[in-house]
């Protein structure tokens, strides 16, 4: 793509988004232009902050709910704690509470490391983050949303793996935390929902994941980093 044929997208986008409050980004041209930054450097340097501006806009009119980046962290922080606490009560819980205890721990460590570990991964290639979010009803898992300037200026493959890091640490934590349980000496159906955690969350992202989720942004940054 043109730079004048990016400056044309960008402009007309821009102006739709500040003449209708309810405008989005679906059909406006905008992702052929991060497309094309994103195989082009000098397409970056011109456009990057006005690309994370439009970004930014039409993702605040899209969540559901949004909350500033340190207060967010600080919240998802405080869960993963409380889940590592109730995962050690169960330790010293007795039957069937102890493994009541590990599920609920599990469940929590589930909702908070994802985006944590988007965070972390992220801002160790260099991709800096605005909010934490609820997307929709549908959908209200916790995510973290990216400044696209700095997600644009970093490496493809950093990127892929920025996003890979959330799915991967959601499949690790339910066949982890198996060895607890059997310690904790927890009833077999907790071990059972483990494992059947752990083997559900495999295959939504084999069904659902790698169409629209984090490993489709895996595949399609691992696929710039390859041209």
């Amino acid at each position: 793509m043109e730079r004048s044929e990016a400056e044309r997208v960008l402009s007309a986008v821009e102006e739709r988004l500040a003449t209708d409050p309810a405008a989005g980004l679906k059909g406006s041209g905008f992702w052929k232009v991060v497309a094309a930054a994103k195989k082009a450097p000098d397409l970056v340097g011109a456009f990057a902050e006005r690309i994370a501006a439009i970004d930014r806009t039409a993702f605040e009119r899209w969540a559901l709910l949004t909350v500033p980046l340190g207060p967010g962290t600080a919240a998802a922080s405080a869960g993963t704690v409380l889940g590592l606490v109730l995962v050690g009560l169960a330790y010293n819980a007795p039957e069937p509470w102890n493994g009541l205890l590990l599920l609920a721990g599990t469940g929590v460590l589930l909702v908070t490391t994802h985006g944590l570990a988007h965070l972390v991964v992220g801002r160790l290639a260099g991709i800096r983050f605005t909010h934490w979010f609820i997307g929709t009803v549908t959908r209200p898992q916790p995510g973290v949303k990216t400044d696209y300037a700095t997600y644009l200026t970093t490496d493809a493959e950093r990127r892929a793996w920025m996003h890979a890091s959330g799915a991967l640490v959601s499949k690790i934590v339910p066949f982890a935390l198996i060895p607890a349980g059997l310690i904790a000496g927890v009833p077999g159906w907790a071990t059972a929902l483990l494992v059947a955690v752990g083997v559900v969350s495999i295959i939504t992202d084999i069904l659902w994941s790698t169409r629209v989720g984090d490993w489709k942004k895996f595949r399609r940054e691992m696929a710039f980093a390859e041209r």
